[in-house]
């Protein structure tokens, strides 16, 4: 089944004004890239999604995700992963902890040992062998970047959401890491939405661009 994210006739609003509509389909391996300025709505757009708009905003519309209608399932049903501009790795947990607390849980016996294999293999494809005992404060930037999508493709998603998440590294960083995670999407086939101020993010994405106005 080809895979998509699909936003039906959302209207979102503030405070009782209306914020931005949107009517957009988004195709496995896709990136739809949404920019505007601040308190346009980009944000609160992903919040709708992920089923965490806060209190002041309201919302009409549908989220379908692989034909199946997930607006009123709860945050950890909709199986959306989202990777935002910081890495939020938990300090008390290893890198490969880190990965395995997100990846879904199985009772079969040498599950443990599978997931181990299944996290290392992982760390190997994004340049981290070797590096699952480590802790988390000792790595740099990019790397907790790619530790910090590896959690998010091993929990399986249906969908990704990048919250500006290239926008602390620096110009060479943030190409090699947009370049690393723009093909993973592509590789699992995840349709993805991006927020970004940022215009060679847009550039590199090479998807449709919504420009939202305040």
């Amino acid at each position: 089944m080809q895979s998509s994210l699909q936003i039906k006739n959302l209207q979102l609003y503030r405070q009782g004004k209306l914020l931005l509509s949107l009517d957009e389909q988004i195709a496995g391996g896709e990136i739809l890239t949404v920019m505007g300025p601040s308190g346009s709505g980009k944000s609160s757009l992903l919040n709708w999604l992920t089923g965490t708009l806060p209190n002041g905003f309201t919302a009409t519309g549908e989220v379908w995700l692989n034909d199946e209608n997930v607006s009123y399932l709860p945050t950890h049903l909709r199986h959306i992963g989202v990777l935002y501009q910081d890495a939020l790795l938990f300090s008390h947990l290893s890198v490969a902890g880190n990965i395995a607390f997100a990846m879904p849980k199985s009772n079969k016996t040498g599950d443990r040992k599978q997931r181990s294999e299944k996290i290392e293999q992982a760390l190997v494809q994004v340049g981290l062998a070797g590096m699952g005992s480590r802790h988390p404060d000792n790595l740099s930037g990019g790397q907790q970047a790619r530790v910090a999508l590896l959690r998010t493709l091993l929990s399986e998603p249906k969908a990704i959401l990048l919250d500006e998440p290239f926008s602390k590294l620096d110009t060479q960083l943030r190409v090699d890491t947009r370049q690393l995670v723009f093909e993973q999407i592509r590789t699992h086939k995840l349709p993805a939405i991006m927020v970004t101020h940022d215009h060679s993010d847009a550039e590199a994405a090479k998807g449709k661009v919504i420009h939202l106005e305040l």
